[in-house]
């Protein structure tokens, strides 16, 4: 992938899970927030190319300007290994794979529309409420439905069973890229095709709004997921971890 393309991935996905602040530093994207989505409050760089590794001083110094700890997401590319080396110096420690994975949206939305998914521009309670299941961080659940709520490029889908709200996900378009974020399946109702439907109608939004381009995130531990996003299309694009103290 290109750099460009890289930068611009980068920058979507921060239009999804929108931080209080986001600052640039030499080929950096500084998202500045709390809470326990990764990506609105790590450090990411916006170029895949060998870099000097005294820019982790720089944005360690930023994020304390803002009372925050510094967190890196860093790609296992050759490319930031004195970056790692630096880091493991400075008492960090990498943590939580996950891939990136790009596709495009006209092979995501190919499913049939055998089941009903609804598109909205905002989650209501009933879609929030997914996140708060049985079997759900309900600290993390509401973590992530306040950053996702903050989006102003998002669509949100749902799936209904049983007069109840059972599955979710979220697609944001921004900076020519369609990302998937937020899926989620209550525990009781998973392996019925829900979350590919929701894929589909999501793949289906974007050709509608002449976007190609699509990605996500998604840990590396999690094979049933990557194992649907993979029918949809996606293939790997990288891997990055967390660096926290």
């Amino acid at each position: 992938m290109d750099q460009q393309a890289v930068e611009s991935l980068e920058k979507a996905t921060l239009a999804a899970v929108p931080p209080k602040a986001v600052e640039a530093l030499d080929g950096w994207l500084l998202a500045l927030d709390q809470g326990t989505v990764g990506r609105a409050h790590s450090a990411v760089p916006t170029r895949h190319e060998r870099i000097d590794p005294a820019v982790a001083a720089a944005i360690e110094q930023r994020y304390a300007q803002h009372g925050l700890s510094a967190v890196f997401r860093v790609p296992q590319s050759a490319a930031f290994d004195g970056l790692r080396a630096e880091l493991r110096s400075r008492g960090y420690a990498e943590t939580q794979p996950t891939l990136t994975m790009v596709g495009q949206a006209q092979a995501a939305a190919r499913e049939a529309p055998r089941i009903a998914v609804d598109l909205s521009s905002q989650p209501d309670e009933d879609w929030a409420s997914v996140y708060l299941g049985e079997g759900f961080d309900p600290v993390d659940g509401a973590s992530r439905v306040g950053f996702l709520r903050r989006s102003r490029h998002s669509v949100f889908a749902r799936v209904r069973a049983q007069g109840e709200v059972v599955a979710v996900g979220c697609g944001c378009f921004a900076e020519g890229w369609w990302g998937v974020h937020g899926m989620r399946t209550a525990v009781s109702w998973r392996g019925r095709g829900f979350a590919a439907a929701i894929l589909a109608a999501l793949g289906r939004e974007a050709v509608g709004r002449g976007i190609a381009r699509a990605f996500l995130q998604v840990e590396q531990d999690n094979a049933a997921a990557q194992e649907l996003y993979r029918r949809a299309g996606f293939g790997d694009a990288w891997c990055y971890e967390y660096w926290r103290r």
